[in-house]
């Protein structure tokens, strides 16, 4: 079994600040998540979902392009089904659209999320007889009819924010499958060089948000006009230094790679193992907290490549911040 925490050997501590420098190279940052791929994988069994992904989920309908279709802003807590506004009160928030059609009074909800849970897309699994972290992690949206106005209303946001044609709502449905087919990795973080405004940014984050800030872009080109109304999103952050590139799985992990690097990379990811008891967790936690904030130490897995995060305080921070809903574009409008 792995002992847990940093490294304590310093002549291996030595050996991965060397090889660290010996790999490093200047990135062009942000980075963003995957680029487009060109299908969706099959998930591996392995990975296993405890609520099952978008259950009551149906194709997105082709409206009469004559239709006048409201389109809602949705938000509520994380995981409100369970904890009811508790990590509200984090401004924790999941974030979905509703439509509604008045030809049909037909509602709809539209959501991205995680197929196997925020842990799972966050942090990898250590299996014995792979030499390599396993990840389960995929993000997809769901599509179903209705929208349950008391999960919206009641902790969080159900708000008219446009007013669009059925011809809108088919083009915008077409993209969805395209951005749904080839935008497949959920990332959490989004990691600054620091808390101050105008900070650099390393990595964008992938999440429900933005799949609904992306949405919105699109139905604006297509024509949508929103309202002037306050948006607000959860953003999680981690604030390091320059990142280090350290290598994808094969050069890392591999017959070749660095031993004493993918040692440390698993001894890092070991505490945030699921399924622990009261007094695993509790020490987990400490272990982390050694990790992260006494060493100063954050192993990233972005676009199937493992980064070092010279970690800074604050370290890590939750935002609700405002991100305005965007402008009409006129020229494809006509106006």
């Amino acid at each position: 079994m792995l002992k847990c925490g940093p490294t304590q050997n310093p002549a291996g501590a030595l050996q991965i600040k060397q090889y660290l420098s010996a790999v490093t190279a200047r990135m062009r940052f942000p980075l963003i998540l995957g680029g487009r791929f060109s299908f969706r994988p099959e998930p591996d069994p392995y990975c296993q979902a405890k609520y099952t992904f978008c259950p009551t989920g149906s194709p997105i309908p082709v409206m009469k392009d004559d239709d006048v279709i409201e389109v809602f802003r949705l938000q509520a807590p994380v995981w409100e089904f369970k904890y009811g506004d508790l990590l509200g009160h984090l401004k924790i928030m999941h974030d979905a659209i509703g439509f509604r059609s008045t030809l049909t009074e037909k509602n709809y909800t539209m959501e991205w999320y995680e197929l196997f849970q925020l842990g799972n897309c966050t942090f990898p699994h250590l299996r014995p007889e792979m030499n390599a972290p396993f990840w389960c992690n995929q993000g997809a949206a769901c599509f179903f009819e209705g929208i349950d106005d008391i999960h919206w209303k009641e902790n969080g946001t159900l708000v008219l924010v446009a007013t669009i044609s059925g011809d809108i709502f088919n083009k915008m449905a077409k993209w969805v499958k395209q951005d749904n087919e080839t935008g497949i990795y959920y990332e959490t973080w989004t990691v600054q060089a620091s808390s101050e405004k105008g900070a650099e940014t390393w990595f964008e984050s992938y999440d429900c948000s933005k799949f609904v800030l992306r949405t919105y872009k699109k139905l604006a080109e297509l024509g949508a006009d929103f309202k002037k109304i306050e948006t607000n999103y959860t953003r999680i952050f981690l604030y390091s230094g320059e990142p280090t590139y350290l290598g994808n799985e094969t050069s890392v992990f591999g017959p070749a790679g660095n031993k004493t690097l993918a040692l440390a990379i698993k001894r890092f990811y070991y505490p945030f193992k699921p399924h622990l008891s009261t007094k695993e967790f509790l020490l987990s936690l400490l272990q982390i907290f050694d990790a992260v904030i006494i060493h100063r130490q954050f192993y990233l897995f972005y676009n199937f490549e493992y980064w070092f995060l010279p970690m800074k305080f604050p370290f890590i921070k939750i935002t609700y911040e405002e991100i305005p809903l965007p402008n009409r574009n006129r020229t494809l409008s006509g106006l």
